[in-house]
Formats: C-alpha cells, sequence, structure tokens
C-alpha cells in the first residue's frame, strides 16, 4: 500500500507546517513553481521560515515578512522585489551558493550523504564559514548537506502512488527537492488511476508523502 495521502486542498497539505521550518522549493523562475503551496503558506502567515530555492521569488511569504533567511543562487530577479526589500531592511537573511553546488547539496541530503568537495568559490565571500580541506596536494572546500523539514514541489502527473512526471523544464530542482526532506507535498495538475507507465516516471512515489491537485 502506498504511504501517499492525497489531500483536497493545498491549504489542507501544508496545514501542519509550522513557524520557523526550513522548505525545499522547486521551479526555476516560474517554471515548475509550487505557487498554489506557497500562497496556502502565506495564508497561514507562517513566520521565520528557511526558504531553500533557485531563486528568491516568493512574493506572498516576504508580504507580511514570512521569511527568516532564503538559500538561494539567484536572489535578484524581476519576482525578488519584495525579499530584497526586507533584506535591505535587514529583516532577512542571504545565504548565497552557486547553482551547481546548491543543487549538490541537496542532491547529497536525498542521497544521505555528508557531503562533498568543490573548488568553487575559493579565495571569494562564497568560501566564508566554510571549511577548507587538501587532498592529493589540492584545496577544496567542504559543503554540508541542506537539510530541510519540508520540500514543496510541482509536478505536472502524478498517479495514487505518488509516482510523478514533471512537464518540461519544470521538472529543474524539483526532481532533487522531492528526494530531500522527510516530508515531500507535491502540487499537479492531474492524478490517474492506476498507475504511471514506469518507463515514464521521473521521481518514484517512495520518496513523496502529499498530494494535492491544483487547476493551474
Amino acid at each position: 500500500m502506498s504511504r501517499t495521502e492525497i489531500f483536497a486542498t493545498a491549504a489542507d497539505a501544508v496545514a501542519d507546517i509550522p513557524d520557523g521550518a526550513t522548505i525545499l522549493c522547486g521551479g526555476f523562475g516560474g517554471a515548475g513553481y509550487p505557487r498554489n503551496l506557497i500562497a496556502a503558506l502565506a495564508e497561514r502567515k507562517v513566520t521565520g521560515l528557511t526558504v531553500v530555492a533557485n531563486n528568491a521569488g516568493h512574493e506572498a511569504l516576504f508580504e507580511y515578512g514570512g521569511v527568516r533567511k532564503v538559500v538561494c543562487s539567484y536572489p535578484v530577479g524581476p519576482t525578488s522585489r519584495g525579499f530584497l526589500e526586507v533584506l535591505n531592511r535587514g529583516e532577512a537573511e542571504l545565504e548565497l551558493e552557486p547553482q551547481g553546488t546548491l543543487v549538490e547539496r541537496i542532491r547529497t541530503a536525498g542521497a544521505g550523504l555528508g557531503g562533498f568537495l568543490t573548488k568553487v568559490g575559493i579565495g571569494t565571500e562564497l568560501a566564508t564559514g566554510k571549511e577548507l580541506i587538501e587532498l592529493e596536494g589540492e584545496e577544496y572546500l567542504i559543503c554540508q548537506p541542506i537539510k530541510a523539514e519540508y520540500a514543496l514541489v510541482k509536478a505536472w502527473k502524478a498517479d495514487r502512488s505518488g509516482n510523478l512526471i514533471y512537464r518540461h523544464a519544470a521538472r529543474n530542482f524539483n526532481a532533487v527537492m522531492a528526494t530531500a526532506a522527510p516530508v515531500a507535498i507535491v502540487e499537479v495538475s492531474e492524478i490517474i488511476e492506476g498507475f504511471l507507465d514506469p518507463d515514464s516516471v521521473h521521481t518514484s512515489g517512495a520518496f513523496i508523502d502529499r498530494l494535492v491537485m491544483v487547476n493551474k
């Protein structure tokens, strides 16, 4: 029997996310962004959140001061005005990571690994606070996995066991984030009866805890 639970609304699916939670949020700009789940969080006025995402475009959460910290690779963009305003007022914190480093920190969390080594960022502000190690005469940064309590994901189609298919570029960060939190919550456009073709599945339902079908 599948452990994936199907919820009637996005509000129901995120109802237990507490103040102070760390969430992984899929999407690359607007593509694959779980806007319904984010809107439901904002409706509850959840506060003190740490949001891990590619970019900082979570306007609904910044409008009421819900975000304490953003971990991302692209903090400046057309939808980032709300974040920049709270950042400049000192009401939120930014942890900036190169995109490849960010996604690998998430992937290692999902894989149960202790971290990884990289040369990216050595000699720059990106290395601040990170431990250096020498290996075979080369210097590397030690990057820790990013641990979160929840992953908010957008997919195109699911079966009732939680197996997922993403649509085109909307796979982006969603696929890796779905594996990297104890509770993965997914909004989808369609939930089918039976099972998706196994050769078409992008994310196994073994990683997915909650599904909600949305209209957009």
